[in-house]
């Protein structure tokens, strides 16, 4: 992987991590038309920089962080139901990561879905983490199982549970924001303990690309946050699931044409 290679992957990243569009599956779908062969450091990377994603979160909720000890319980009852399915689903998760087709369908699918979303929930009562209950808190987190296949968009299925719970707009996204970074810390830990468990080593040039990685991440996910919250306010979920539907039905347009974006 070259340093323009990393930045690209960075930058889609950054940009799609926190927005309802699913970053794992735009970051597949840059390493197939980027022709980037799939190797271990490759698949390390591409959760590792995640790391400089949820960063972002720390810094620009940084007071939200050191409130109260029930925030961080809220959260990991929140997190708990896709630790367990991903430790139970986590060689099935592995090899998605290379089925592009797959991922066109749940972009598509999610984007119809997107479309009618601001309509089925109106009920908005929570607007503050604060208010949000443990049993609420751990029924955001089973949607959050949803994404774990490629395509889905954790950002969309955790706003989706939090919004079906009550939770305003904002809310919703905010605590989906904040649920990324237990999540992603854990997710990160258990690729690196899977790396270094079959017996590979990372080089100081894959350190470099790793830091600078998280670096690019990190500086464009805290524009995106800003930008979707207020996309979000304003407009609702639409342009999210219209974009979703034409990135989806073009890639399933081309599989149905016989041109195939596959991962190498």
């Amino acid at each position: 992987m070259s340093y323009l290679q990393a930045l690209i992957i960075a930058i889609v990243e950054g940009l799609t991590e926190f927005l309802p569009i699913s970053s794992t599956g735009h970051m597949m779908i840059t390493t197939a038309v980027l022709g980037i062969k799939i190797t271990p450091f490759v698949k390390l990377f591409t959760v590792a920089i995640q790391l400089g994603a949820i960063l972002s979160v720390v810094v620009l909720y940084f007071k939200r962080f050191f409130k109260s000890i029930n925030f961080y319980l809220k959260l990991v009852v929140a997190f708990i139901p896709s630790a367990i399915m991903g430790l139970i689903l986590g060689d099935w998760i592995d090899a998605q990561l290379e089925n592009v087709f797959g991922v066109a369908v749940a972009l598509f699918i999610g984007g119809i879905l997107l479309l009618f979303v601001d309509k089925w929930f109106k009920q908005e009562a929570i607007n503050h983490e604060d208010k949000i209950s443990f049993f609420t808190a751990l029924k955001i987190g089973a949607f959050q199982c949803l994404a774990l296949f490629p395509g889905v968009s954790r950002s969309a299925s955790t706003i989706i549970g939090g919004m079906s719970q009550g939770l305003t707009r904002q809310s919703a996204a905010e605590f989906s924001f904040f649920l990324a970074v237990p999540t992603m810390l854990a997710a990160t830990a258990k690729k690196l303990l899977d790396f270094y468990s079959d017996g590979l080593t990372i080089s100081s040039e894959e350190i470099r690309l790793l830091i600078f990685g998280n670096l690019v991440a990190f500086v464009v996910a805290v524009l995106a946050i800003k930008f979707f919250i207020g996309i979000l306010n304003k407009y609702g979920f639409k342009y999210f699931g219209v974009y979703r539907i034409i990135i989806g039905g073009l890639l399933i347009i081309l599989f149905l044409c016989g041109i195939k974006i596959a991962v190498v």
